[in-house]
């Protein structure tokens, strides 16, 4: 099959999967409107597909009224956070959802490594990460964040490493939907290109002074 009409193909699984997920979860909402996990769970799912990001960041605010306590929604509310471009809002409440659930940490570390990355704090996303990945070493976005950390700070020999790590968990070295709203922040983490130079094996820059 030519490259391109397999490529369409492609594209058009995609596209066929997107509407699929955001009918299963508008379905979902409609049947559970006042199950907090549902309404998290829905918000991120639609939030991924380009649904308006406030509009998401309200739903998880709805479910907050019927369980403030719910840890993992507050995680979730920090995902959403940093998608829309408030890291440091995103922190407070992963940090929030952490004294709810002291055990929940792989996936909250990450999202704070993210947050972190994403304010160009890169030393302590990177020690973020380095934890997350420590607790929950299935996550292939802890490893694709760290990359790009590394990538930045100019330490491409673990760089390198972390994507050798990367490449057992999932084929995919970016996904190919980045829910990001702000450009700069889907730059910054492209812009990492830590795949990209551990395959051509450029040498390392200098080091920042800065």
């Amino acid at each position: 099959m030519p490259h391109d009409a397999r490529q369409r193909r492609l594209d058009e699984a995609a596209e066929m999967s997107c509407r699929k997920t955001i009918d299963f979860a508008r379905r979902a909402l409609d049947v559970s409107e006042n199950d907090p996990g549902i309404l998290a769970n829905v918000a991120v799912a639609l939030a991924m597909f380009g649904e308006d990001i406030d509009a998401m960041i309200g739903l998880v605010d709805q479910a907050f009224a019927f369980n403030p306590s719910f840890a993992r929604g507050w995680c979730l509310s920090g995902l959403l956070r940093v998608w829309a471009g408030q890291p440091d809002l995103a922190i407070e409440h992963v940090e929030t959802s952490l004294r709810l659930s002291p055990r929940l940490v792989g996936q909250p570390l990450s999202l704070m490594g993210l947050a972190h990355f994403v304010k160009r704090r890169f030393d302590e996303a990177a020690a973020s990460l380095v934890m997350a990945i420590q607790d929950h070493p299935g996550f292939p976005s802890s490893y694709r964040t760290l990359a790009a950390c590394y990538a930045h700070l100019g330490r491409l020999d673990k760089a390198r490493t972390t994507v050798t790590w990367l490449r057992p968990i999932t084929p995919h070295m970016m996904p190919s939907l980045l829910p990001f709203r702000d450009p700069e922040d889907c730059e910054l983490l492209l812009s990492g290109c830590a795949w990209r130079r551990a395959k051509w094996n450029e040498p390392d820059p200098p080091p920042r002074r800065d």
